[in-house]
Parts: C-alpha cells; sequence; structure tokens
C-alpha cells in the first residue's frame, strides 16, 4: 500500500544588489484525494494568472470540487473592527453632532415630505432603509444637538449602517495595499491602523454618512486596480463592481468624484501604457471604448436612479420647497400647489401677481412705504423714491398688479385682456399703488447699475419711468402670451434699455438687509429672469377693496401641476450647483491644512448635560504623528528617486519604482491636492 507523499514548492531567492521584488511565502492548500496532499504556490505570486484547475493540479482525480481560499488575516481585521464599532451603538442616547441633519431627513422621508440637500441622497436613504426596518416613524424632531431620543427612536439601528461602514473599511484597506503588491505585513500593519484611528471609530459610530462614503470609495479603487491587472472577463466583472461602487460614493456626497476620477486615471494609465504594444489601434480603440463605456454609463444610471427614488418617495410639500422654482411646487401635493391650482393662466391687463426671482437665491420683488435715504454712507445722493427689494418670505408688499399704460381701470375686463410678449406695460404694487420705476440714478450697493424705485411724485423736475417691455425667454411664438408659473420672463425698462436683476447683494440696515434689486445694462444674466407664481384677477376698483384682496384672498385648487421627471430632476440638479456658493465660506470647525499634521484642533461631538462626559473627533496621535513623517519622508525619496532617475541612475527596478509612485497617485497626491485646493472648509477628518 502507498504511502502519501507531500509535493512542496519552494520558491529560490537570489542575490540581488538592487531593492530585490517582493516575495511572499506560499498558501497552504490541501486537496485530498487517493491520500495525496498537494501544496499549491500563494495567489499573489500569480500576478494576472487565474488559479489552477485542481484537475490540472491533481492529476486521475474524480468528482466535483469545491475550491476555498480563507484569507485569516482579512476575516480577522474585520473581526476586531465589528467588535469596535458595533457594541453600544445605542449610547449616548442623544443627538450627536450632525445627526441633527441627517436623523431630520429620515424623519421627512419617513413622511414623505420633500426636502433639498446640496448633496445627493443616497446615504440618506440607506439611513432611512435602516430606520424603516426598525420601525421608525418619523416622529422625532432633531431640533438641537443633545437633544436626548425618545422611546420612538432606534438609535442603534439608524447608527448600525455607518457601524458596519466602518468596520469593513478595514479589511478593505488592507485588500488594496495587498493589491499594491506590497508585503502581507505591510497590508496588515495598514489595516491596524485604520482600526484604531480615531477619527474613523468616531465617525463609523454615529449617524454620519463619511463612513460610507469612503468605504465606497475605497472598494471602487480597489477593484479599479484589479482591473487593469486582469484580462478578459475577470477585468470587465471588476470594472463594472468598481464602477458600481464609484457611483454610490458620489451618490452619497459630491467630494466621492475624486476617487471616481483617480480610478478614471488608473484605467486611463493602463490604456496609455498598451500604446505600441504589439497589439493593433482597433483593438486598443475598443478596449478603450468599452471601459469608457463602463465607468460612465453604470455611475450615471446609477446616479439617475437615486434621485428617481428621492423623488417618488418625497410627494408632499415641505420646509425646503421655496428653495425650487414655482412650477416644482406646485407639483408638490399641498403647500404652494393648494395656491396656485385654480389660478388664472394668462396673465392680463388687471392682473395681481407676485413676481419670483426664477435662479438662485429665493426671494419676491418687494416693496414698502420706506424710501431711499437722501444720501448713502458713502456720500452719494439716491432718488429717495420708494424702496424696492428682493424679499425672501412671502409677504402681502410681494404682491403688484400689470396694467396697460393708457387704461385707468385696474380691474380685469371681460374676456380678460392678456398681456403677450414685447407689450409695454406698468406695474403697480399692490399696497401702495406706486408704479415699479427706474432712474438714472446709481443703485445703492451696486452702483454700476441703475436704482430700481416705485415713484413717488415730488413734484420736482424728475418725471416718472415707470413703463416696462415684456420679454418672455421660453417663448414659443413671438405673440406667445404671460403665463403665470411657466413663463419666464425679463422686464426691460423703457427709458433706459436696462433690465431689472437680482442683484445679490444686501442692502443696510435703512433697507432692512433685504436683498437689492436693480436695472443692468446686461440684459442676458440669469438673475434678470423672473416668474409669476401667485396670480389672480383683480375685481374691485376701489383701494381699500383691492387691499383687502390681496390681504385674504385664497384660490380653490382644481388640479395639479405636473413635471416630468427630467424637467425635476434637471431643476434639483441645477439648484445644487446653484446653493453650494452659498454655503459659508467659514466654519467653526474648520481648520486650516497647516494645523493637521499635529492635530492643533478637535471638533466636539457632544457633551453630556449630566456629567462630564464628552465625545471629540480627533486623531490618533501614533497614527498622525508618524503618518505625517511618513508623508515628508515618502516626498523626500519621491523627490530624490525623480531627480537620480533623469540622471540615469538605477536605485530601484523599474517594478519596484513603479510601486513607488503607485503609492503616491493612490494613497496620497490625488486626497490631499483635492483637499488643500478644492475644499471651501476644511475639518480635520
Amino acid at each position: 500500500m502507498d504511502t502519501s507523499t507531500s509535493v512542496k514548492k519552494r520558491l529560490k531567492k537570489k542575490p540581488n544588489n538592487e531593492v530585490s521584488e517582493l516575495e511572499t511565502d506560499s498558501y497552504l492548500e490541501k486537496s485530498i484525494n487517493n491520500g495525496q496532499e498537494v501544496i499549491l504556490p500563494d495567489e499573489s505570486e500569480m500576478v494576472s494568472e487565474d488559479i489552477p484547475n485542481l484537475k490540472e493540479v491533481v492529476k486521475g482525480s474524480s468528482g466535483v470540487y469545491l475550491h476555498l481560499q480563507i484569507n485569516l488575516v482579512f476575516v480577522g481585521l474585520l473581526a476586531l473592527a465589528l467588535s469596535t464599532r458595533l457594541p453600544n451603538l445605542g449610547e449616548p442616547s442623544y443627538v450627536v453632532f450632525d445627526e441633527l441633519h441627517y436623523g431630520r431627513y429620515v424623519s421627512l422621508y419617513t413622511k414623505g415630505i420633500f426636502f433639498f440637500d446640496a448633496h445627493p441622497p443616497l446615504g440618506k436613504q440607506l439611513l432611512y432603509l435602516a430606520g424603516r426596518a426598525a420601525g421608525f416613524d418619523g416622529n422625532f424632531t432633531f431640533d438641537r444637538i443633545g437633544t436626548p431620543y425618545t422611546e420612538n427612536v432606534p438609535v442603534a439601528a439608524l447608527r448600525l449602517i455607518p457601524a458596519l461602514a466602518g468596520s469593513f473599511l478595514v479589511p478593505v484597506t488592507y485588500e488594496l495595499m495587498l493589491e499594491l503588491s506590497f508585503y502581507h505585513w505591510t497590508a496588515a500593519l495598514a489595516g491596524v491602523l485604520v482600526l484604531f484611528e480615531n477619527c474613523f471609530l468616531a465617525q463609523s459610530r454615529f449617524m454620519l454618512l463619511e463612513s460610507i462614503q469612503i468605504l465606497f470609495g475605497l472598494c471602487g479603487v480597489l477593484c479599479a486596480i484589479k482591473s487593469t491587472r486582469r484580462n478578459g472577463l475577470a477585468s470587465v466583472v471588476w470594472l463594472c463592481i468598481a464602477a458600481l461602487s464609484l457611483g454610490c460614493c458620489f451618490s452619497v456626497k459630491y467630494s466621492g468624484l475624486y476617487s471616481y476620477f483617480l480610478a478614471i486615471f488608473l484605467v486611463g494609465r493602463q490604456m496609455w501604457r498598451r500604446i505600441g504594444h504589439s497589439e493593433s489601434g482597433v483593438r486598443l480603440l475598443l478596449s478603450t471604448l468599452w471601459r469608457a463605456m463602463i465607468l460612465t454609463g453604470i455611475p450615471l444610471i446609477l446616479y439617475v436612479t437615486v434621485f428617481y427614488a428621492h423623488l417618488a418617495m418625497l410627494p408632499n410639500a415641505g420646509p425646503h420647497d421655496s428653495v425650487m422654482t414655482s412650477a416644482f411646487q406646485a407639483s408638490l401635493q399641498g403647500g404652494l400647489a393648494s395656491i396656485t391650482r385654480g389660478q388664472p393662466l394668462h396673465v392680463a391687463h388687471g392682473s395681481q401677481i407676485t413676481l419670483r426671482h426664477a435662479h438662485g437665491r429665493t426671494c419676491w420683488l418687494h416693496s414698502h412705504a420706506h424710501v431711499y435715504p437722501v444720501r448713502y454712507a458713502d456720500g452719494r445722493g439716491s432718488s429717495h423714491q420708494q424702496q424696492v427689494t428682493c424679499y425672501s418670505f412671502k409677504d402681502v408688499n410681494n404682491w403688484w398688479i400689470v396694467k396697460r399704460p393708457d387704461q385707468p381701470s385696474l380691474a380685469v375686463s371681460r374676456p380678460p385682456d392678456a398681456i403677450r410678449h414685447g407689450d409695454v406695460v406698468q406695474i403697480v404694487h399692490g399696497i401702495t399703488s406706486r408704479a415699479l420705476n427706474s432712474h438714472d440714478v446709481a443703485a445703492p450697493v451696486s452702483p454700476q447699475a441703475q436704482e430700481v424705485s416705485c415713484y413717488i411724485d415730488y413734484n420736482v423736475s424728475m418725471s416718472a419711468q415707470n413703463l416696462w417691455r415684456v420679454d418672455i425667454v421660453n417663448r414659443d411664438s413671438e405673440d406667445a402670451t404671460w403665463d403665470s408659473i411657466r413663463s419666464m420672463v425679463r422686464l426691460i425698462h423703457v427709458n433706459s434699455g436696462s433690465c431689472l436683476r437680482f442683484s445679490g447683494r444686501q442692502l443696510p440696515s435703512w433697507g432692512f438687509h433685504q436683498h437689492e434689486v436693480v436695472a443692468d445694462k446686461i440684459l442676458t444674466h440669469e438673475d434678470t429672469v423672473w416668474n409669476v407664481e401667485e396670480h389672480r384677477y383683480t375685481k374691485a376698483e376701489d383701494r381699500k377693496e383691492r387691499e383687502r384682496e390681496l390681504v385674504s384672498a385664497e384660490m380653490i385648487p382644481t388640479a395639479t401641476t405636473e413635471l416630468t421627471f427630467w424637467e425635476k430632476f434637471a431643476e434639483l440638479q441645477y439648484k445644487m450647483i446653484a446653493h453650494a456658493p452659498d454655503a459659508p465660506q467659514g466654519h467653526m470647525f474648520a481648520s486650516e491644512p497647516s494645523e493637521w499634521p499635529l492635530l492643533v484642533r478637535s471638533i466636539a461631538y457632544w457633551l453630556s448635560p449630566n456629567s462630564n462626559a464628552q465625545i471629540h473627533l480627533i486623531g490618533n496621535l501614533i497614527t498622525w504623528y508618524t503618518g505625517s513623517i511618513s508623508v515628508l519622508l515618502y516626498s523626500s525619496l519621491l523627490a530624490v528617486y525623480a531627480i537620480r532617475q533623469r540622471r540615469k541612475f538605477t536605485d530601484l527596478s523599474p517594478m519596484a519604482l513603479q510601486r513607488f509612485y503607485d503609492a503616491g497617485y493612490i494613497l496620497f497626491l490625488a486626497r490631499r491636492i483635492k483637499k488643500v485646493f478644492v475644499c471651501e472648509k476644511n475639518y480635520i477628518y
């Protein structure tokens, strides 16, 4: 009877005066068949080769075999991460830091109430799904940091998704370092450093989105690298997974686009290096095209799908409606829709309207009885006419009446005399009955433009200039009617040729810090576009009766304003981009890049109202300081190697040098450049 034998492959290490290639020990793999034990080489030694088929390794074998490899380091790191992220997720049972915002979004999702945020909704949707699975009913206000949670809030469930994402971040970091061809011990050390990094730990244990975004980004970059190092179907599969992960990354926050750009750079670099090789140009072109289609198509489809779900989940009007256009608001259930449904469509002589600034900041053309000061702080004089502003809140002083200059009556005739593109009109303030006017006088805050006012007859030489020509921007024909909600109009001052414009600047205290409205010679600026939001016909001739109509009239809903998904999607994207500059330029928690290496500042996440217990976000001193030193050393070595390489000195083998450069591309340069030169607010993490 034959005894079992053991066949072992050993790697013979050859001496080398240069830095040797990274070598790893072999995995022991056993296949028990007919009493034989077979040991296969490690997968990491086979750079782009598939694992050998067992039929080729074990001769004469038969039957069905399951080839299973378990990376104990990966499993161990994951277990350690779960043990540090998951226990006691319900503590503290208070609103911690930005849980104030994300918890509020979860509540609005639960109630189907529309809200606006400057970032995509995928991360918030994941939090909502966790809360929904735990039975959260949305009845919690999240009004301030430190508010104690009530019993109906499943705190642990709402914090579970970030905790799981933070846990998987540790072994994924290990896998990424392995894929970069480092030693196993180096990759394991990287995983341990992430495991014990305080910043990642703190962000993973609360209802925050950072750990979710970072996990998607790392997975995307990891899979993109795997795709560049494999051929055939394996390359396609890994690239599809990378595209899906990267799409999820920037669907959580737009800062994830930098991970997406990094993956595109890595794949593009691979294709660039293939130029000039033996393969044909047609084959190279086709390879580039299918990679480009995957990297653009899958993330784009995912991104649109996320917003489709977002809009479908939020059919009801809410507190953020005013950010959107009138048409968007009117398409939601309740809110503005209950006012605009049933209102007249065509603006006519005698129409009572509110004029809303169509793009950017939400505000309405407004006037009040107060006048411009005789002289401004810089010594310039004004017209001393009635102030006209753009006011960010609904108010009775936002109502105006459209009239033809040659008709004294303000009541709507039967049939209504519709206003069309190119018509010249007067726009009379509803409460004060003074007409919108402009003179050749410098505006109070924007002196390069003309002042806009409501004309007061002081019986002086300054006569009224209160005629405005209606220019319908989105007209279908030259005789198009001016319609409420959907017509985008410019009001062009007849005397000067200037256009009514929201300047974006705030008036001083004498203007109650409302926004300035001017007449500008540049007609094509987007801030010159307005639309009629609320609209009704004037019925009474008496001024007092008209005022009572303006204050108390209500419209009866009859039909819903319909917008397609693509119209809503396009508007939402525009608003998210337009409101990005409105974010505060400074922040009490912000830190400068010069403060990062030494951990000068921390962020207070939560302070206990009953004890001295506190939660602060601050990096691990050991990892942070050694990391800062390592960055300096790497930068110095990078400069030395680059200079010596240009001078034809060979310090590293080509493969080792490429690994050294890859570490900079992936682990340092892309992230730091984004942080220093792009972020408007830099936090310690």
